[in-house]
C-alpha cells in the first residue's frame, strides 16, 4: 500500500541546515526548561499516599477533586479505578503528617459531602523508594542507549551507530522537555513511554539505515547525500504508514482510555511525531556530517585461494 506515489526523489537534505537549526532550538530549550523547571515528579517518584475509595453510586470526579482542593489537598489527583463507583487519591507527603493521618484526613473530607464514601485499601510510597525508581529509570536508558549503539555499529557500521544513537538522545530529550515545559505529572507510565519511543524510532531508524546501506552498494555513481535522499523517498511511505497507525491508537487511548494513561498516551503520540522526524533528519544528517560514503558501506571482498597464482597453460 503506498499513500504518496512519488515518482521523483525527494531532495531531504537540502534542508538539512534549517532541521539542524530546529533541532538544536529545542534540544537548548528542552534543556532549559528541564534544569530550571524540572520535571513534575508523580507519586512513584517522589512518595506520597495513595487510598482507593468506593462510593454507592458514580463519583464524580471534578467534585471530589473540588472538595479536596478547599480542604488544603490542592496536590491531589484523583481518577477513577476500576469501575466508575471506584476512586484512586493520591495525595503528596508532608512534613510531620504520618501517611495514615493523611488518608484520614482526606475521606473526612469526602464523607462530609457524601456519607456513603469508604475507604477500601491505601498504601503509601515512601520518598527513598522514589528515589530508587528515579535512578534506576535514568539506568534503563543508559543502557539501552549504549546496547543500540554497539548493536547498530556492529550491524552497520559506526556513523551509523552515532547516527542512531544521537536520534533517540534528540527523542528522549525534547519529550523529557515538553513535559517539563507543560509541567505534565511524570509518573512510571511516563517512564515506560519514553522507553517505547526510544524503540519506535529506533525501529524507523534502523529501517532507513538498511536502505541507505543497500542502496550505497546498488548505485554506482551518485554523492552520499543523493543516494541518502533516494532512500528516504523510497522509505517515506512505510514511515508514514506506521506513523498514522500508530497515531491512531495513541489518540483512542489518550481520549478514550481515561485519566489513568493521559500522561503515557501524550508521551507516545508527542515521541512518535518527533521520532518520525529524527529518523528522516537527525540519524541521516549526522551520518552524512561524520562522512559516510560508498567505501565505507560496501562487502568486503575476499580472495580467493590461488587467486594470486598465475594460470597453468
Amino acid at each position: 500500500m503506498q499513500l504518496l506515489n512519488m515518482k521523483n526523489t525527494i531532495a531531504f537534505m537540502t534542508l538539512k541546515k534549517p532541521a539542524a537549526i530546529l533541532s538544536v532550538f529545542l534540544i537548548i530549550g528542552s534543556l532549559t526548561s528541564l534544569a530550571i523547571n524540572q520535571l513534575n515528579w508523580g507519586l512513584d517518584f517522589t512518595g506520597g499516599t495513595q487510598i482507593e475509595v468506593g462510593y454507592a453510586q458514580t463519583a464524580d470526579l471534578e467534585q471530589i477533586r473540588k472538595q479536596l482542593e478547599t480542604s488544603d489537598f490542592k496536590d491531589a489527583v484523583v481518577q477513577n479505578f476500576g469501575s466508575s463507583q471506584d476512586v484512586l487519591i493520591r495525595l503528596a507527603s508532608r512534613e510531620g503528617v504520618k501517611p495514615s493521618e493523611l488518608g484520614d484526613a482526606a475521606i473526612k473530607v469526602l464523607k462530609e459531602a457524601d456519607s456513603s464514601a469508604e475507604m477500601r485499601g491505601s498504601s503509601y510510597v515512601s520518598s527513598s523508594v522514589g528515589d530508587e525508581l528515579t535512578e534506576q529509570g535514568g539506568l534503563a536508558m543508559l543502557v539501552a542507549l549504549i546496547c543500540i549503539l554497539i548493536y547498530v555499529a556492529l550491524r552497520f557500521e559506526w556513523r551509523f551507530a552515532l547516527g542512531s544513537v544521537a536520534a533517540l538522545t534528540h527523542d528522549v530529550i525534547i519529550t523529557l522537555g515538553l513535559f517539563s515545559i507543560l509541567g505534565l505529572e511524570f509518573d512510571l507510565t511516563v517512564l515506560a513511554a519514553v522507553l517505547a519511543v526510544i524503540g519506535y524510532s529506533l525501529n524507523d531508524t534502523i529501517v532507513v539505515c538498511d536502505r541507505i546501506r543497500e542502496n550505497f552498494r546498488k548505485i554506482r555513481k551518485g554523492e552520499s547525500e543523493e543516494i541518502i535522499n533516494i532512500s528516504l523517498t523510497q522509505t517515506l511511505n512505510r514511515t508514514i504508514i506506521t506513523s498514522l497507525t500508530t497515531i491512531l491508537v495513541l489518540l483512542a487511548l489518550f481520549f478514550v482510555g481515561g485519566a489513568t494513561i493521559h500522561g503515557f498516551a501524550t508521551a507516545l503520540l508527542f515521541g512518535v511525531v518527533i521520532g518520525t522526524y529524527s529518523s528522516i533528519y537527525v540519524a541521516s544528517l549526522v551520518a552524512l556530517m561524520l562522512g559516510i560514503s560508498k567505501e565505507d558501506l560496501m562487502p568486503t571482498e575476499i580472495e580467493k585461494e590461488g587467486a594470486d597464482q598465475d594460470s597453468v597453460v
